[in-house]
């Protein structure tokens, strides 16, 4: 089992930052990559961007690409999401997820998640 817990969302205005944080614990070892993943209302759950834990490869959506980065602090099992530019279509739930696959933009991939963290940007 992996547990995951996300923090640092809020409501921001249009343009301005926030950083999420993933932190993970269990059986963190069999993770391959983590994922954050957001869902807007009525919405399916859309890929945002991946990390391998060790290589620390990293993917983006084409969306955030350039916006937002991903990174990892192996020593505290944490990923963060550091989302710069924000727009008020990033306004949704962030999930994080831990897989042992390697299609790391499904989120039928993923074994486990966060609760989500709410990201509201205002125009």
């Amino acid at each position: 089992q992996v547990q995951l817990v996300e923090s640092g969302g809020g409501l921001v205005q249009a343009g301005a930052s926030l950083r999420l944080s993933c932190a993970a614990s269990g059986r963190t070892s069999s993770s391959y990559a983590m994922g954050w993943f957001r869902q807007a209302p009525g919405k399916e759950r859309e890929f945002v961007a991946a990390m391998t834990w060790s290589g620390g490869n990293t993917y983006y959506s084409d969306s955030v690409k350039g916006r937002f980065t991903i990174s990892r602090d192996k020593t505290e099992n944490t990923v963060y999401l550091q989302m710069n530019s924000l727009k008020p279509e990033d306004t949704a739930v962030y999930y994080c997820g831990s897989t042992i696959g390697l299609r790391l933009n499904s989120y039928r991939n993923y074994e486990y998640w966060g609760q989500g963290t709410q990201v509201t940007v205002s125009s």
